[in-house]
């Protein structure tokens, strides 16, 4: 259980948090998005909160959830995005560039026409990825985003966390304890019996 979190996420920055399984990073990450409500508390967004303005909320936020669901395994690499592109609320006369540049960011340029359930692992995570940013979210919220990713996927990934930054938005991982991988971040943070402390 989470006590007392008080945590802000300046434009411009990228924050990781650690911790052990069952610490309650994803229970965070749940509560950013509006998945899950706090029992007190409230979470903003350029002054906006998920109860009250919820479309204005989630247009700026893109998040990656841990692990490798939510695909339709026979929708296409392409059906996918052009399927987020409208729940993410784009304007449809700007869906199919920005679905452009997903694929491309990410390397799917030769999947588009492939059924989800025919890509490998780590084809499923960069699509998860253009999922969540083909939309140019101003808050990235990301639980281990690095699972399954060679070294070009990971470079994709740093390079779009690059591109939120340098848009003014802001970065939020979480990623597993001892995760030797933390570098590119500004703050890293522990969540320790439901308590967040930097480090």
């Amino acid at each position: 259980m989470l006590r007392d979190v008080d945590l802000d996420l300046p434009g411009g920055t990228a924050t990781c948090i650690t911790g052990r399984n069952g610490a309650g990073k994803t229970t965070l990450l749940r509560i950013a998005t509006g998945i899950l409500a706090p029992d007190r508390g409230i979470v903003t967004i350029d002054g906006i909160s998920a109860p009250g303005r919820w479309r204005e909320y989630h247009r700026r936020i893109g998040f990656l959830s841990a692990g490798d669901r939510g695909l339709y395994a026979r929708v296409t690499v392409k059906g996918h995005l052009e399927h987020w592109s409208a729940l993410a609320l784009i304007p449809r006369g700007q869906r199919k560039q920005l679905v452009a540049e997903a694929v491309d960011r990410f390397g799917l340029t030769q999947l588009t026409g492939r059924r989800a359930d025919r890509l490998s692992q780590g084809q499923r995570q960069r699509l998860r990825l253009a999922l969540a940013l083909v939309h140019r979210p101003k808050v990235l919220l990301l639980d281990e985003p690095r699972n399954s990713l060679d070294a070009d996927g990971q470079e994709m990934l740093s390079a779009a966390m690059t591109d939120v930054l340098r848009r003014g938005g802001a970065v939020l991982c979480c990623a597993p304890a001892g995760d030797e991988k933390l570098d590119g971040f500004d703050r890293v943070a522990v969540i320790e019996d439901g308590m967040l402390r930097f480090v």
